[in-house]
């Protein structure tokens, strides 16, 4: 996006409890270039696929392929794919950035330290989610207050500085977790089957374990950090 268009974009003012079909109407209309979703194929962006297979169809979808997601995220992908005849565009790492990454380091460098971590997630993740958002004026995403302690100020629609001043548009916002499996459930939407196996947060594999009973939602995500580490860049 040019720095011109970037000082026009105005954040739409929405009521407190908007709903996920005014943010996203909302979201559309103010932003100046193409829109798309970023799909982790979590249940919320199930929902969400569903939500704008009904009201905005045009919407494209993207996905990070990391190259260490778990074989049941793909089944939801082709399900998905299958659904609704959605087209994926798929956006994977640089060959030579992961090569250097594990001849220098080895495969699991992020268990070691925060830096660390970071830099396979700018690799995986950051560098292609750049690609991704190329000329696009906004992207929507699951992100929801009640999942974590680093989105409880997310607002439905944001500048997002940190991708060139872009639109992000989150419309669900303020979903609960009761909402959203009732949603799922009601549409008989497609649910990667790790949620049912104590997984209510799913990232790569080696860096996702089920959580323990009143441990949070988040917890089995990066385990060995604190919780206010626990975003992998793209949500900056």
């Amino acid at each position: 996006m040019s720095k011109t268009s970037q000082q026009i974009v105005t954040v739409p003012q929405l009521a407190s409890d908007a709903g996920s079909e005014q943010i996203l109407a909302a979201g559309l209309a103010a932003a100046t270039g193409p829109v798309s979703l970023a799909c982790s194929f979590s249940v919320e962006d199930v929902v969400l696929i569903d939500i704008l297979h009904k009201v905005a169809p045009e919407v494209r979808v993207f996905a990070l392929d990391t190259g260490r997601l778990n074989e049941e995220t793909y089944e939801v992908a082709e399900a998905l794919r299958e659904r609704y005849a959605l087209a994926i565009d798929w956006y994977f790492p640089e060959r030579q950035a992961v090569e250097q990454l594990e001849r220098e380091k080895g495969l699991f460098s992020f268990r070691a330290n925060l830096d660390n971590r970071h830099e396979c997630c700018r690799v995986r993740k950051v560098e292609p989610l750049g690609r991704a958002l190329a000329g696009k004026g906004g992207w929507i995403t699951g992100l929801r207050r009640a999942q974590s302690v680093t989105r409880t100020g997310l607002a439905a629609i944001e500048l997002d500085q940190a991708n060139g001043g872009l639109l992000k548009i989150n419309p669900l916002l303020n979903w609960s977790d009761e909402q959203i499996w009732d949603y799922a459930k009601e549409h008989c939407l497609p649910v990667n089957r790790l949620h049912r196996q104590g997984y209510p947060s799913i990232g790569c594999a080696p860096c996702t374990r089920p959580i323990r009973e009143g441990e949070h939602p988040r917890a089995g995500r990066w385990w060995w950090e604190n919780p206010e580490n626990k975003e992998c860049g793209l949500h900056r």
